[in-house]
């Protein structure tokens, strides 16, 4: 089975088409002020709204609150809530339990005892997410998008209850050797594909989907 593809941080009809084109499964939306894939809510209704039945739309989100998450929802025909911040068990249970959509949530590795919280989190979620976590002397890191990547050795062999997807400093360059070494049945990718913070390019796009699925 040909790995899928999430191609994150969508903000532009240009982004929006190329990855339709390519043959992504999954979009991403940016609901984070601080990114600069920012998208508001306005912008993501009108470009989620073109997307055809089959493509999951994803609303990334970074420890928003009810009333910020029912504003998103209210608008944006998502199917995937993305939770990338530092939401508890608790939390997370609370807001699939508030707004009835699949959640996605983020485990951020750096080492192997990060993953000592996927049990609990597997429990109360639908997706699971592997990025890196930010080094602690990275300045103005973000939450995710940072190109930065872990070690895939850390996922060799492992396997979970829900479905999963690797991200973390992925490209065209490396996707193929990232998907062969951690075993990840589906890539999220989003500076990756860019030329400069936030601005897509459809010839990465496109390179990037073609080799993460040939692999």
């Amino acid at each position: 089975m040909a790995t899928e593809v999430k191609i994150c941080g969508i903000n532009s009809n240009e982004a929006l088409n190329a990855a339709l084109e390519a043959g992504a499964e999954y979009l991403g939306f940016v609901f984070f002020p601080k990114s600069p894939r920012h998208v508001s809510v306005e912008q993501a209704a009108a470009l989620a709204k073109q997307v055809k039945p089959g493509i999951k739309k994803v609303g990334l989100l970074v420890n928003a609150s009810d009333d910020e998450i029912h504003q998103i929802t209210e608008q944006v025909p998502l199917d995937i809530l993305q939770l990338h911040g530092g939401e508890t068990p608790e939390r997370v249970a609370e807001i699939k339990r508030n707004f009835g959509l699949e959640i996605m949530k983020v485990i951020k590795v750096s080492e192997q005892k990060d993953f000592e919280t996927v049990s609990v989190f597997e429990e109360v979620s639908d997706r699971l997410l592997f990025d890196a976590k930010p080094p602690k002397d990275l300045k103005d890191a973000l939450p995710g998008g940072n190109a930065i990547s872990f070690d895939w050795r850390l996922l060799a062999g492992k396997s979970w209850k829900r479905p999963w997807m690797l991200a973390g400093g992925l490209n065209s360059d490396n996707v193929e050797d990232a998907v062969r070494i951690s075993g990840a049945p589906a890539v999220d990718v989003s500076s990756g594909v860019e030329d400069k913070p936030g601005l897509k390019s459809v010839e990465k796009i496109h390179s990037f989907t073609s080799k993460a699925k040939s692999t």
